[in-house]
């Protein structure tokens, strides 16, 4: 059922339009301001929204402007006097989707309603949809399956990537390891034009470099000292299809110019050819770096950086969208109960509090780790505290990557460095055996502040 939300500072007008939409099947949540109505947004995303023009504080305009800067593409039909149609009319040049005069005849209501949502992909025009407002078949959303969320911030950001999927443009998917960057990645391949062509995914931190040059542009017999066969390499293999280069950010210099090179003519030389072999692949990178700071501090290629980023995507932490806690977990259980041959059906009141309590910094990949001991551990079909305690303790105990590990030394170093100087970075510097320049390259790349051990110190 589509969620509606209402927005009129007269209660007698709001209660009315709520009770005829609630007739006519939908769902409607009512707020009686502007700056209520973006509270309930950021809270739970609404197919429609319906506002009144003219009202105390944020009126309807300003509250439209609000909604396409902060949730893009959420369809939004105003209520009008006849003194103020002119302000509508000039409303829909600026993106609101439709107006509607007051008294509004309740059919034309229902028509721009359906309509809107039906433009914005929410509701099946055929058949009983038109009467019900039935969410629209699973064909609509089948390019999205994979990503499980309810979140708002995440909500806008899948509208966003659907757009963006119908287009060539490359895309960079940034966000923290184990975010799903890679299953936002499938999900634009199977939203775009090349769906039916391949998705090939590899990560560029994984392989060495010496390596990494003939995984990506093929090789032939006899190249270099194991060679033994032609090599086609992944941009052949992706040809008409979507290339991921994960960890875009671990590649090395000597490669991205390489690289650049190949996303600027469209075309590659295997590693001991001297022909070249057009492409046409669509390229979308990801990263947990910071590679606007990487540009920055020389260790990515700027022309690189703009070629790639011609769209940004960023996913949010887990931290960030805890609202989306739960329903990952129930969807974990029951695709872990089936592998282990289990019935574990949901975790007790106590037990799911902790779980969307955590700081999962390792987001959705350490809470599906964390599931699958839950379910491992676990004897009924209710998880109980103790188990979640067991399997929290034994994710925690893992060993962390190299990187992880790397860096969690080096933030740890710099911040006892900070501590011992009160915040001198010079002194610290010169601790560490390093120059100010590279020292305070490290601060910026941990987000590090040292004005605030001055502070400390005091």
């Amino acid at each position: 059922m589509q969620n509606l939300l209402l927005v009129d500072d007269d209660p007698d007008l709001l209660k009315l339009l709520s009770i005829r939409l609630r007739a006519s099947g939908f769902r409607a949540t009512t707020a009686a301001s502007g700056e209520q109505a973006l509270s309930m947004i950021a809270a739970e995303r609404p197919d429609l929204v319906i506002t009144d023009l003219r009202m105390a504080g944020l009126d309807g305009l300003a509250l439209f402007h609000e909604i396409e800067r902060r949730h893009t593409g959420l369809p939004v039909i105003i209520l009008t006097a006849h003194g103020t149609i002119p302000d509508a009319v000039a409303a829909t040049r600026q993106g609101v989707f439709g107006y509607l005069t007051k008294p509004y005849d309740a059919n034309e209501l229902l028509t721009q309603v359906r309509r809107a949502l039906s433009l914005h992909g929410r509701v099946d025009l055929s058949g009983a949809g038109l009467a019900t407002g039935v969410t629209s078949n699973k064909a609509d959303t089948a390019w999205r399956s994979e990503i499980v969320t309810r979140s708002p911030a995440m909500e806008d950001l899948l509208l966003r990537a659907e757009r963006i999927a119908q287009g060539d443009a490359s895309v960079l998917i940034q966000g923290e390891s184990g975010t799903g960057k890679e299953l936002l990645a499938r999900a634009l391949h199977r939203a775009s034009r090349r769906a039916e062509c391949p998705f090939v995914a590899i990560n560029c931190g994984a392989i060495p470099e010496a390596l990494l040059e003939s995984e990506l542009f093929g090789h032939k017999k006899g190249a270099f000292t194991g060679a033994t066969a032609d090599h086609p390499g992944l941009f052949v293999e992706a040809h008409s299809g979507t290339l991921l280069l994960d960890e875009i950010g671990d590649m090395p210099l000597a490669l991205q110019v390489k690289l650049l090179r190949v996303l600027e003519v469209r075309e590659i030389r295997a590693v001991g050819s001297t022909k070249t072999i057009p492409v046409d692949v669509r390229v979308i990178s990801a990263s947990h770096r910071d590679l606007n700071l990487a540009k920055s501090d020389g260790t990515f290629r700027e022309d690189l950086y703009y070629r790639l980023n011609v769209v940004t995507l960023k996913l949010p932490a887990l931290r960030e969208r805890r609202e989306d806690i739960p329903l990952l977990l129930s969807h974990f259980l029951k695709e872990l109960s089936k592998r282990y041959q289990k019935n574990v059906n949901a975790l007790s009141h106590d037990a799911l509090e902790m779980m969307c309590a955590a700081a999962w910094p390792g987001n959705i990949r350490q809470l599906y780790n964390v599931a699958e001991q839950v379910v491992a551990l676990s004897s009924g079909e209710i998880v109980s505290t103790k188990v979640v305690e067991q399997a929290m303790q034994m994710e925690m105990q893992r060993l962390d990557s190299f990187e992880e590990a790397r860096r969690r030394f080096e933030y740890d170093y710099l911040t006892r460095l900070l501590k011992l100087t009160q915040g001198s970075v010079t002194h610290a510097a010169r601790l560490a055996k390093r120059n100010r320049t590279e020292f305070y390259k490290l601060l910026q790349r941990h987000g590090i502040e040292a004005a605030h051990f001055k502070s400390a110190g005091n």
